[in-house]
């Protein structure tokens, strides 16, 4: 089918790659992209890093310009679905209009995960998710200011270095022992953390947040044991939540995301799932995954867009991911998870550039690259393979 009505629910990264891919797949008929921010899709990643830190404007984050919906024909609306009526095929909005499709894509992606502490809903405690979050950051991150990010993963330690850079004082308190203890070795958590206290951030690990406490607005956060930190401002980063209420409440198949197969069906055939809300079994690594990355997006929804026009596209990308901070990129190739043995190449105590390769069963399964393009680009080479890791060629692929 390339007629009739496409309905695509979320201006996310994905929604906005599944209304490009269904023209260049071939839909003539009427495409809609229905999000409930009242501004052209934009990119998220930069939130945290440029856009914070007034290097780039709403506008430079665009997905595509105006001109591109308008050539393309594709309707954006400004929207609630409250809900989707599989039956009549059919989505009613808050408002209680309704719109009928042939066929729909839901590109609902997440939201910020709520820290359940008394004290979280003071104003100046604010989550990172939007631009209206960050607009809202914006505002308190004074100069000579106490910002204090509880969370010390990848959101958190790039704002982190935003709100530095912005001549705040910055604290980070992580729960864990360390910082980006779920995803990294210790030897790149270390990393991580010499870099930011080099640049005058504290960072706190094993550091439980009790409560945040104020009177008109937040003025200290209060940690287990009773010690209080100095705080103008708090930025929430402890995860993301997929936002799939919408399919579960449709009856579509939901475990941590919406259930997609390897074309992006979910279990109705008139329906498509993409981006950070789906849930999809990867062969790789033996298990249904959940991803947050544009990346993934992206593959997703051009497999989605296909499907929706009756054509074959395969879901069979690495996952790949990546960080800014201060001038260090990071590059992940791949998936750590159930590593066996890492490998290092460069040190990461003294240099500013190196990469920890992953290895479980002598496998390359992840690379963790920090200002070494080619490395990463490499091992993501190595990693699709499959093949037996040979140690000396993985430590040639840094010395080429």
């Amino acid at each position: 089918m390339t007629q009739g009505t496409a309905l695509v629910v979320g201006a996310s990264h994905a929604g906005a790659q599944v209304v490009a891919g269904l023209r260049q797949q071939g839909w003539s008929g009427r495409v809609v992209l229905i999000g409930d921010e009242a501004v052209l899709p934009y990119h998220r990643p930069p939130l945290s890093k440029a856009y914070l830190s007034g290097k780039s404007g709403l506008a430079e984050l665009a997905i595509r310009k105006p001109h591109f919906y308008a050539k393309q024909e594709i309707e954006l609306l400004d929207a609630r679905v409250e809900s989707i009526e599989r039956a009549e095929r059919r989505l009613v909005m808050a408002d209680g209009d309704s719109l009928s499709y042939d066929k729909l894509a839901l590109c609902t992606g997440g939201r910020a995960r709520l820290l359940p502490v008394p004290g979280a809903d003071l104003p100046g405690v604010h989550y990172l998710r939007t631009f209206a979050d960050v607009e809202q950051i914006r505002e308190s991150a004074q100069p000579g200011r106490h910002a204090v990010i509880v969370g010390g993963g990848y959101i958190g330690l790039e704002t982190a270095a935003s709100l530095l850079a912005l001549g705040l004082d910055v604290t980070v308190l992580e729960a864990a022992e360390r910082v980006l203890m779920r995803v990294t070795a210790p030897e790149v958590s270390a990393f991580y953390e010499r870099i930011h206290r080099e640049a005058g951030v504290t960072i706190r690990t094993g550091a439980l947040v009790e409560a945040m406490t104020g009177e008109a607005r937040v003025r200290e956060v209060q940690l287990a044991g009773g010690e209080r930190l100095p705080a103008d401002l708090v930025v929430i980063g402890v995860g993301i939540e997929p936002n799939t209420e919408l399919a579960a409440a449709a009856g579509l198949l939901v475990d941590d995301g919406v259930v997609i197969d390897d074309h992006a069906r979910t279990n109705d055939p008139d329906i498509v799932a993409a981006g950070d809300c789906t849930s999809h079994w990867m062969t790789r690594y033996g298990r249904r995954i959940r991803l947050e990355s544009v990346p993934n997006a992206s593959e997703q929804a051009k497999a989605a867009a296909a499907t929706m026009c009756g054509k074959e596209k395969t879901i069979t990308a690495l996952p790949w991911f990546w960080s800014d901070q201060y001038d260090l990129k990071l590059q992940i190739a791949g998936l750590s998870t159930g590593y066996d043995e890492i490998l290092l190449s460069g040190d990461p105590t003294q240099d500013r550039d190196f990469t920890c390769f992953y290895l479980r069963e002598q496998k390359l399964i992840a690379a963790d690259c920090v200002n070494r393009p080619r490395d990463f680009m490499r091992s993501k080479q190595k990693i699709a393979q499959g093949l037996e890791a040979d140690r000396a060629e993985l430590l040639q692929i840094a010395a080429d």
